[in-house]
C-alpha cells in the first residue's frame, strides 16, 4: 500500500488507512483539506526518496546559505510555509519576523547597502507581494543587492483566478533586474543562482516567484559553489581614459572632487588625492561620511540638502571630477567648468550633461590608478580662501544652532546635541523630511556612517534600516533619525526591535505635521492644508512595547536623555517635541 501527498497543502492520502487504492479514485476526486484536484497528488515512498528527505524549499535555503545569506526578513503565510519551515530546520539563517512586508523589504535593501551581501526578504502571495514594492524599489534605484522570494499559489492553480493570485512577474518586472517563476523542482537551484548573480551584478533587485506546491516537491540536486558561480564585478578602467582624465586634471587650476556612493570604500584615496591637488572634496548625500568632514578640504554634501560652501566650491571650479555618482543636479555646475566622470556603469556617464572625459570602471581602482598619473598642485590661493571662508561661516552657524535653547526645541539644536553625544563610529540611518536637511547640512561626520533612501526618497526607510544595521553591527551604536510622519508609517516594528534585542536609538522629530510638505506648499504659493496630525506619546509607546522611552520638551533636558538612551542595552525612543514652524531651506546654486 502506498501514500500520496497533496502538493498544495501536504495532506497525505494513505492507502492503508483509507483501505482503497489511490489509482481507483475517480478523476474528479479532490483533496479533502484544500480541494486540490487528484492531479495535484504525488506518490511518497522509496520511488521518490531524496537525500535526507529534502524538498525544493530545503535546497533553496541551503543554496542561500552557501551564497552567504545570514538573515531572511519577512512574514510567513500559507503560500510560503514550506520555505519558512526550511529556514527553521536549516538553522544557519536567522529568520526575522516583521510586522509589515515593507519593513522586511527595507531591511533587506539596507543590509545590501551596508554590507554588500545579498539581502533576502520573503512574503506570501497577493497582499504580501504588493506590500514589498516600496522597499524593493529602494533596492532597485539605490542599487542594493536584494533577492525577494515571493510566495505564490500552487502552480496548478496559476491563471485560474485563485485566492490571492496575482501576476507577480508582471508586477515586479518593470523595476527588477531579474524576475522568474520556479515552475519545476529542477529549475530551483539554477534560478536561485541566476537571481543572485543578477542581484550582485547590478547591483539591484532580483525576484523569484515560488509556487507553494513546487516548494514541497522532492529535490536532491547538488548545491552550487559560490566561489565558482558568484564572482566579484570590479571593472578596471581603461588606461587611455585614465590618461585623458589625468591630462585634464593636470591642466586645470581649480579642481573639485565630487564623490558618490560608488566611492564609498575610497575615503582615504579621496583625501590623499584632494591634498595633492589642493582640491575641495564634496560628496553626495549617500556618500556623506565617506570623507571625514573635519578634513581641511572637505566641503560636505553637495545638493539641495547640502552645504552652501559645497555649492560655492563647485561654482568656482574650472574642473569637476565626479567619482562614482550619476549626478543629476547639473544645475549646480557652472557651464564654464569641464567635467571628468568616473563610473562603473557607462550609462550613467554623461546621462544628464556633456562630459569632457568619461572613465568607465570601479571608482577605487580608478583613484588608485590616477594617483600615479596626476601631478601635485601648488593650489589657487584665492580659490582656497573662498571656500575656507564659506566653511568658517557654516561652522559659525553650527555653533549658533548648538547654543539655541529656544522652546519649542530648535531642530538644529537636536542635530548638534546628537553630534556631541553619539559615537564617532555610529551608524546613522536618516529618514526623509525636514530633519533630513538639518542633518545633511549641519552634522559634521568624523567617522559616522550614514544611510538613507536616496533615489526614491521614501519616508519610512530609516527605522527598518536601523534594525538591519543593528543585526549586521551588533556592537556598534545605531541611531535612527526620523520625523513623526516617517516613523508613524512603520512604528509597529518597534516590537520587532524589542523581541530581537536590537538596541536601536530612535530620535523622533515630533512636530505634529509633515513639515517638509508644508514648506513645499509655501514655496508653491499654496496654503497649509492636509499636513497636520495628532501624535501619540512616542516615549510611552516605547515603554508599552518593552523598550525605553524619553519625552523631551525642553532643550536643557535633551543631552541627558540622549546620553542615558545611548547607555541603555534596550531599544529606545527619544521623542523630541520640536518647533513646528522653523524649517531648513534647500541649498541652491551659489551666485
Amino acid at each position: 500500500m502506498g501514500r500520496f501527498r497533496c502538493t498544495v497543502c501536504n495532506w497525505v492520502y494513505d492507502e492503508a488507512k483509507e483501505d482503497k487504492l489511490f489509482a481507483s479514485l475517480p478523476d474528479g476526486y479532490t483533496c479533502p483539506v484544500c480541494g486540490a484536484p487528484k492531479t495535484a497528488f504525488t506518490p511518497e515512498g522509496p520511488q521518490v526518496e531524496t537525500k535526507g528527505g529534502s524538498v525544493v524549499a530545503d535546497r533553496i535555503v541551503e543554496q542561500l546559505s552557501e551564497f552567504g545569506v545570514r538573515f531572511v526578513y519577512g512574514i510567513p503565510g500559507d503560500s510560503n510555509l514550506p520555505l519558512v519551515e526550511a529556514i527553521r530546520k536549516n538553522g544557519k539563517i536567522r529568520f526575522i519576523l516583521t510586522r509589515h512586508e515593507e519593513t522586511a523589504a527595507f531591511m533587506a535593501s539596507a543590509h545590501g547597502k551596508m554590507t554588500g551581501e545579498l539581502g533576502v526578504c520573503v512574503s506570501i502571495a497577493g497582499p504580501g507581494a504588493t506590500n514589498l514594492i516600496t522597499g524593493l524599489m529602494d533596492s532597485a534605484t539605490d542599487r542594493s543587492p536584494v533577492l525577494a522570494l515571493v510566495g505564490q499559489v500552487a502552480e496548478i492553480y496559476l491563471g485560474s483566478e485563485a485566492f490571492q493570485e496575482i501576476d507577480e512577474i508582471e508586477l515586479f518586472a518593470s523595476f527588477a533586474s531579474y524576475a522568474e517563476t520556479i515552475a519545476k523542482p529542477n529549475q530551483a537551484l539554477r534560478l536561485v543562482t541566476m537571481a543572485a548573480k543578477y542581484a550582485f551584478s547590478g547591483p539591484g533587485l532580483a525576484v523569484l516567484s515560488t509556487p507553494t506546491d513546487v516548494l514541497s516537491e522532492g529535490l536532491d540536486e547538488g548545491l552550487r559553489d559560490r566561489r565558482l558561480r558568484i564572482l566579484p564585478g570590479l571593472a578596471a578602467p581603461p588606461l587611455a581614459q585614465l590618461r585623458r582624465a589625468a591630462d585634464l586634471i593636470n591642466a586645470s587650476r581649480r579642481v573639485v572632487l565630487f564623490a558618490g556612493w560608488g566611492a564609498r570604500s575610497s575615503g582615504g584615496l579621496l583625501m590623499d588625492l584632494s591634498k595633492r591637488l589642493k582640491a575641495p572634496v564634496a560628496t553626495t548625500s549617500r556618500a556623506k561620511g565617506v570623507v571625514d568632514e573635519t578634513f581641511e578640504y572637505s566641503v560636505g554634501v553637495l545638493g539641495s540638502i547640502g552645504s552652501k560652501h559645497a555649492a560655492l566650491a563647485i561654482r568656482s571650479a574650472d574642473l569637476v571630477v565626479i567619482i562614482g555618482s550619476g549626478f543629476r543636479q547639473a544645475n549646480l555646475v557652472p557651464a564654464s567648468a569641464k567635467i571628468v566622470q568616473i563610473d562603473v556603469d557607462p550609462t550613467r556617464i554623461g546621462r544628464t550633461f556633456d562630459v569632457d572625459v568619461g572613465v568607465v570602471g570601479d571608482a577605487r581602482l580608478a583613484l588608485e590608478a590616477l594617483a600615479g598619473l596626476v601631478e601635485d598642485k601648488v593650489g589657487d590661493a584665492k580659490f582656497k580662501a573662498e571656500f575656507e571662508a564659506a566653511r568658517r561661516e557654516a561652522l559659525r552657524e553650527i555653533g549658533e544652532d548648538a547654543g539655541n535653547l529656544s522652546i519649542p526645541i530648535y531642530p538644529g539644536y537636536v542635530i548638534q546635541t546628537l553630534k556631541r553625544t553619539c559615537d564617532k563610529d555610529a551608524v546613522i540611518c536618516v529618514d526623509v523630511g525636514d530633519h533630513t536637511y538639518w542633518f545633511y547640512k549641519k552634522f559634521v561626520c568624523e567617522g559616522q556612517r550614514t544611510y538613507l533612501c536616496a533615489n526614491m526618497a521614501s519616508m519610512g526607510f530609516a527605522f527598518p534600516a536601523s534594525l538591519s544595521a543593528k543585526l549586521d553591527f551588533p556592537d556598534t551604536q545605531v541611531v535612527c533619525l526620523t520625523g513623526d510622519g516617517g516613523f508613524g508609517m512603520l512604528m509597529a516594528d518597534f516590537t520587532t526591535a524589542v523581541r530581537e534585542g536590537l538596541a536601536v536609538k530612535v530620535i523622533v522629530f515630533n512636530d505634529g505635521k509633515l513639515k517638509n510638505i508644508r514648506k513645499e506648499q509655501e514655496r508653491d504659493g499654496y496654503p497649509e492644508f492636509g499636513v497636520s496630525f495628532p501624535n501619540p506619546n512616542f516615549a510611552e509607546f516605547a515603554r508599552s512595547c518593552g523598550g525605553e522611552g524619553y519625552r523631551v520638551e525642553e532643550p536643557g533636558r535633551l543631552e541627558a536623555a540622549l546620553r542615558e538612551a545611548f547607555k541603555s542595552e534596550r531599544p529606545c525612543i527619544i521623542d523630541v517635541v520640536v518647533d513646528p514652524v522653523r524649517t531648513s531651506p534647500a541649498t541652491k546654486r551659489a551666485d
